[in-house]
């Protein structure tokens, strides 16, 4: 490897046992990262795994055994205390926090008419709590850096988001809500935090992981082609301190495409108007007039 994007950095990842997440892990600590593994080592769905071993802790083994530098956190980025314990692991380990990486989630999936609270609260806030979480104490350590005079930081936060919460997913209405969630608090964190040095982005991710499993089969080259190592070389790109002109930005990676995803904006456009019968005529009229909004491929969708 002739450079070394991360030498010397620290970040921490969370959900980093398995998947998309574990990649980054790999290719971040390769690149020279010290990496905190966060991983409740939890099944898809959010409830106790099985393993003797937690994942967490096999892949700072690995990290290790190719001559890396990790340690493993095993609690919730979606409890407070457990968020703030995280940051300071990383502090109190090695001596600083360079990048944080939210790439934690569970599912489950229901249509909205069977869709249980206990099934919506879970998803929500692991996905968007976990998410807010360790953004607030990470960003308030480095807030408190910069006002100290480390004003040359090259802070970053990665977060996740997905084609189901930017264009919506039928049997996600928990999930997609998180997502677009993400999103939304990616692009107003980037806002509040660009003056301590900090950027904000988030990575919509297309791969085969076991939350994708089973939705559809596919050939092995769609395989290969969404093996999760696709995503990572993204982030340890948005994790170092080359990318400190890009923030505010949703980047979908995999499947063999890179592409930034544009968010809402205005459209059709006409005056007010005070009779509820004139109003449906207008409306009427921009609906017509307006671009359709599109599916998770991209493509317009009928609804």
């Amino acid at each position: 490897m002739s450079e070394r994007l991360c030498e010397g950095r620290v970040a921490i990842v969370t959900g980093a046992g398995r998947g998309i997440g574990r990649e980054y892990a790999l290719l971040l600590a390769a690149h020279g990262a010290k990496v905190v593994v966060n991983d409740l080592g939890s099944a898809a769905d959010g409830t106790p795994g099985r393993e003797e071993e937690q994942p967490a802790e096999a892949v700072v083994r690995e990290i290790r055994a190719a001559g890396g530098e990790a340690v493993a956190n095993l609690e919730s980025c979606s409890d407070w205390g457990s968020a703030s314990r995280l940051v300071q692991q990383a502090v109190d380990t090695f001596g600083r926090l360079d990048a944080l990486v939210n790439n934690a989630g569970i599912l489950r999936d229901r249509m909205l008419t069977n869709m249980t609270e206990a099934e919506w609260d879970a998803v929500i806030n692991v996905h968007l709590k976990g998410t807010f979480a360790p953004m607030h104490h990470a960003s308030a350590w480095w807030k408190a850096r910069h006002k100290d005079g480390q004003t040359d930081q090259a802070a970053r936060i990665i977060n996740t988001t997905s084609v189901s919460g930017l264009f919506g997913n039928v049997g996600q209405t928990n999930y997609g809500a998180a997502k677009a969630g993400i999103a939304a608090m990616t692009i107003i964190a980037a806002r509040e935090l660009q003056r301590y040095d900090i950027t904000v982005n988030a990575i919509s991710p297309h791969a085969q992981t076991r939350m994708t499993e089973g939705l559809r089969a596919r050939s092995e080259e769609e395989m290969a082609v969404r093996h999760p190592r696709w995503i990572a070389p993204v982030v340890v790109w948005l994790a170092s301190r080359q990318s400190s002109h890009v923030t505010a930005r949703v980047i979908e990676a995999g499947a063999g495409e890179l592409s930034i995803t544009e968010g809402w904006r205005p459209g059709p456009v006409a005056a007010q108007a005070a009779d509820p019968k004139e109003v449906g005529a207008i409306l009427t009229r921009l609906v017509s007039g307006a671009k359709p909004n599109v599916g998770m491929n991209g493509q317009p969708a009928e609804i």
